[in-house]
């Protein structure tokens, strides 16, 4: 889908390309190594696998050279992600010759688009499965050790995972990511996941609850209920026949306790409801933050983007969630370049992002991604150059937008939850706000730990972070 992605933000949970499994308690001759790529939902996937293999005996490992399996859990959003993984399996294939006995599998949503490439034509891997069929790597993984190549890449309409307990993956033992949904009905021209992840089905109401309840007796302050549009929530009781939408699990979730922060993500404008914004301006615990992605501010890219709204309904929707939540943040998704786009189209996208004040976003130029509605509809037009150069605008606009909206919350105060050590200093906390800010104040010899909440009076930004002392 994309090809360049740039976020504006200092000190983020996804500063990293990719991530590695912690220490597994448990001694084991089996041991697995995991890295995922991409979006939250690939991250909480990751989670899912691990609980699955640890139930099959395996014990886990962040040391690649202790590894009898290696597994990466991959993204196909973007020609880059693609070619890093690629650049990945070489390295691993390099290892496997002094370690014949390895096992090298690919996960998640490059499995399906190329398996083939994988296991035969390049023969970088032993596995492939898709992101539905995780419960049958335990099987795969005892085909692919006689020596035979191992692939299950089936989508199914049912498999939520509802029922497996998720093993928390380099945990900070604060915030954790909780799956309500998978798959999409959404076919954004632009886009790989109805293709990779299948129809959107709704997880047990019940089970999400359970996994939130638990997370939180065991310490955790913050979940972020996730899937790939939030919004269309929908499940059935099969035996009361009652019906819970989006607005009335997140309130369930809330209710768990104050001290239990609610986030999600994402929102697709066009679903997003008034009940949902009521909810969240009713519960202080859910978090006034929402990831709204635009795409494109010109009505003609939208429609060629099926993206269902057009410009002037979007600012409506913004407009309706300022006046419902004054102190909500907002975020975007904004890409370059999409194909037949001009100059006026480009400029109607910086005309709704300076109307929209967004706080950050996530911005990317457009690449053709092979099986998509794009791909097979559009030439992929717009010359790289200008696709380049209108990204530089669109990040600095955002650059600016960011840093007047920080500059914004200078001499206010705000509840922070503590994650950790900033990146930059052990000698200060980093957390994060409500509106999902990220903010750095001194120890100044305190007893806080992460986990706690704190309030912090914010005396200086930078275009990412907000910079403050701890109100006594």
């Amino acid at each position: 889908m994309f090809e360049i992605e740039q976020k504006v933000i200092d000190e983020s949970r996804q500063g990293e390309a990719y991530q590695g499994i912690e220490e597994a308690s448990q001694s084991s001759d089996k041991r697995f190594y995991i890295e995922s790529y991409g979006c939250q939902m690939n991250f909480s996937d990751s989670e899912i696998i691990a609980s699955i293999l640890q139930t099959s005996g395996f014990g886990s490992t962040k040391d690649v050279d202790q590894a009898s399996l290696i597994l990466l859990n991959t993204c196909s959003i973007r020609e880059k992600a693609e070619q890093t993984i690629r650049k990945r399996l070489t390295e691993f294939k390099k290892i496997k010759k002094n370690n014949p006995a390895l096992l090298i599998g690919v996960l998640g949503c490059m499995a399906e688009r190329l398996k083939s490439k994988l296991l035969e034509e390049e023969k970088l891997v032993d596995i492939v499965v898709g992101p539905d069929a995780y419960r049958t790597l335990p099987q795969l993984i005892e085909e692919a050790e006689t020596g035979t190549k191992a692939v299950n890449v089936l989508l199914s309409r049912e498999e939520t995972y509802a029922d497996i307990s998720p093993v928390r993956i380099n945990s900070n033992g604060i915030t954790a990511f909780v799956s309500i949904m998978r798959g999409c009905n959404n076919m954004c021209a632009f886009c790989v996941v109805p293709f990779t992840r299948g129809r959107e089905r709704s997880r047990d109401n019940s089970s999400i609850l359970d996994e939130c309840r638990d997370l939180y007796e065991r310490g955790f302050k913050e979940v972020t209920l996730l899937g790939q549009n939030v919004d269309s929530y929908y499940w059935v009781d099969p035996i009361t026949n009652h019906a819970v939408d989006f607005a009335m699990l997140l309130e369930q979730v809330a209710y768990i306790s104050p001290q239990l922060r609610v986030r999600f993500s994402t929102s697709h404008p066009k679903d997003i409801t008034e009940s949902v914004l009521q909810t969240m301006k009713k519960y202080e615990n859910i978090c006034k933050y929402i990831h709204l992605p635009l795409q494109s501010g010109s009505t003609r890219i939208l429609q060629l983007m099926n993206r269902t709204y057009t410009r002037e309904w979007y600012l409506a929707k913004v407009k309706r969630i300022r006046e419902v939540m004054p102190e909500c943040a907002i975020s975007s998704d904004i890409i370059a370049g999409f194909c037949t786009e001009d100059d006026n189209d480009h400029l109607d996208t910086l005309d709704v992002m300076r109307n929209s004040k967004y706080e950050y976003s996530y911005m990317f130029m457009y690449s053709e991604r092979p099986g998509t509605l794009a791909a097979k509809r559009y030439q992929d037009d717009v010359p790289m150059e200008l696709k380049q150069k209108r990204l530089e605008e669109i990040v600095a606009l955002q650059n600016h937008l960011s840093l007047e909206s920080n500059k914004l919350d200078l001499g206010k105060k705000f509840e922070v939850l503590i994650e950790g050590n900033s990146k930059k200093s052990n000698q200060h906390w980093m957390g994060r706000n409500s509106q999902n800010k990220v903010v750095v104040f001194e120890k100044n010899g305190t007893t806080l730990k992460p986990g706690d909440y704190v309030t912090v009076d914010v005396y200086d930004c930078t275009q990412g972070t907000l910079i403050g002392n701890i109100v006594s």
